[in-house]
């Protein structure tokens, strides 16, 4: 893939995003893909563990945002910083819908494979995540 062919990818992705569309979003990766996510709770492996992991935060934050704000490419490799919102309406990590909204910044590092993600990587505060529902509390400082 060239530099042009990756940034269509993901505005594609974005389009995905916006259309909360976990199967969209699951079919950019290879069939035997990975993807490193807090949520997984380590690796999900294979395109369709992969989806369930899209539609699980999609279910969770019924108005999940995910907002691009800058794309480096490097080959073949790509890094993603993004901010990421919603609201706690379909219950997160099997706990009872919270009601309260959670916004974060995220970056993502993929590694790219015949014109598909190979390896996702997911770096946020997971911590700060439980602690905006309500799953964990903070000391006050």
């Amino acid at each position: 893939m060239n530099r042009q062919d990756i940034v269509a990818m993901f505005a594609r992705r974005q389009e995905a995003w916006d259309r909360r569309d976990a199967a969209g979003l699951a079919a950019d990766h290879t069939e035997d893909g990975q993807v490193d996510s807090p949520l997984a709770g380590g690796i999900a492996r294979g395109r369709e563990a992969i989806e369930k992991l899209y539609a699980t935060y999609l279910s969770a934050f019924g108005d999940m945002t995910l907002v691009q704000d800058e794309l480096l490419i490097d080959g073949d490799r790509v890094a993603l910083l993004a901010r990421v919102s919603g609201t706690d309406t379909g219950g997160f990590m099997g706990m009872p819908p919270s009601g309260r909204h959670v916004k974060f910044p995220s970056v993502f590092f993929y590694e790219l494979h015949d014109g598909r993600i190979a390896r996702e990587q997911r770096i946020y505060d997971f911590t700060g995540v439980l602690v905006q529902v309500g799953l964990l509390k903070a000391k006050p400082v």
